[in-house]
């Protein structure tokens, strides 16, 4: 039998090969002489740098010193792929965890465009960007000042770096940016939040970043401010990912927002992968109505429905409307098998705390044939 395994990183515990890894393994120990696959993915947050590295032919790694979010230098990764395409991760450089405690009004994205500078320095004919796991809220004003923007106030000084200072804003110079690259940018999102708004950048995901609600205001505000000298789309899908850097790079550099999902799994061959298994296995650390809107889990159950090649779900756990009855997905049928971790460890802690054993564990039975939620399996 032929078993494609495709997850994405189960955040916050394993990242993409790590879950691949742990299911192939368990699978294998029950059908030793099977062909197993294994073929991580990433929708364009944490993990998209490695997930290119394992299946684009001929990626190679490089390191930067550069400016972290707190001010602080940090080393970060990119990948140069063939063709002169560079991929550059925001949470390499820019990310959350690179604090050592949050600062939502002074973190930035300094990082994110030295990076990107160091791409264009070495010849880079496109840039993809993956936007996800931002500390900051600062609009992408970090990188674009990286990359030669002005961010100033009404005395034409420039602005401290952060979103709190954002609704100091009066002026906007763009005349010594860096053009981008020839073959153009493309941001690849993980979230389809506007830049404003209840749905937009500060008010969702700023409490993760530690903003209280004055803060959350001010950040709102600071944003508006940017929107109102940019101009662009703000409303766009997408232009709220990394705390609005996605509207930042659309609107000064000319970046194309993308889910990144459908992109990195063109990249990674997905579509020819699931046309040679006889089975697909996917997976995310928690999966719900909004895993099938453009994220991994969804690109791979939809590929796979379109070759017509079975699909069983592992998550972390199922929530929503997903854990009682499959909803209407345009004709997609639903997984043959959806095994929820914290199901079959008896709970959320103990999943977490040895999520390699129980993804093992939940290979062992698919591979077995034991169901968690369906009666039969057509292999």
């Amino acid at each position: 039998m032929r078993v494609l395994i495709a997850p994405d990183s189960f955040k916050g515990s394993l990242r993409a090969t790590a879950v691949a890894d742990a299911l192939a393994a368990g699978w294998l120990t029950a059908r030793p002489g099977d062909k197993v696959t294994r073929l991580p993915l990433a929708d364009g947050g944490e993990g998209t740098l490695d997930v290119l590295a394992a299946t684009v032919p001929g990626a190679r790694w490089h390191r930067a010193r550069v400016t972290g979010p707190g001010g602080a230098p940090v080393t970060s990764r990119w990948l140069e792929l063939p063709g002169r395409t560079a991929v550059a991760e925001l949470a390499e450089s820019s990310g959350l965890p690179l604090l050592a405690r949050p600062d939502p009004m002074g973190a930035q994205t300094t990082g994110l465009g030295e990076v990107l500078g160091r791409a264009l320095d070495t010849g880079a004919d496109r840039i993809l960007a993956g936007l996800g796991g931002s500390a900051a809220t600062d609009g992408g004003t970090g990188a674009l000042a990286a990359l030669g923007a002005r961010f100033l106030d009404a005395a034409g000084r420039p602005l401290p770096p952060g979103g709190g200072a954002l609704p100091a804003l009066a002026r906007v110079d763009l005349n010594q940016l860096r053009p981008p690259p020839a073959g153009g940018v493309t941001c690849l999102t993980d979230v389809t939040a506007p830049l404003l708004g209840p749905r937009g950048a500060a008010p969702v995901f700023g409490p993760q970043k530690g903003a209280g609600a004055a803060q959350i205001a001010r950040l709102e505000a600071g944003l508006a401010r940017l929107a109102g000298l940019l101009g662009g789309d703000p409303a766009a899908p997408g232009a709220g990912a990394a705390g609005g850097t996605g509207y930042g790079l659309a609107t000064a550099w000319g970046a194309v927002l993308a889910p990144g999902a459908a992109d990195l799994a063109r990249l990674a061959g997905l579509d020819r992968a699931v046309a040679g298994a006889d089975l697909v296995i996917t997976g995310e650390g928690r999966f719900d109505a909004t895993s099938l809107t453009g994220k991994t889990c969804g690109t791979v159950i939809a590929a796979a429905a379109t070759a017509a090649v079975p699909v069983a779900l592992v998550a972390g756990q199922v929530s929503g409307p997903l854990a009682g009855k499959w909803p209407a997905l345009d004709g997609v049928p639903a997984p043959v098998v959806i095994i929820a971790l914290n199901e079959l460890a008896g709970g959320t802690a103990a999943a977490l705390a040895s999520p390699r054993r129980w993804l093992r564990r939940a290979a062992r039975q698919l591979a077995a044939g034991v169901l968690a939620r369906r009666p039969t399996v057509p292999y």
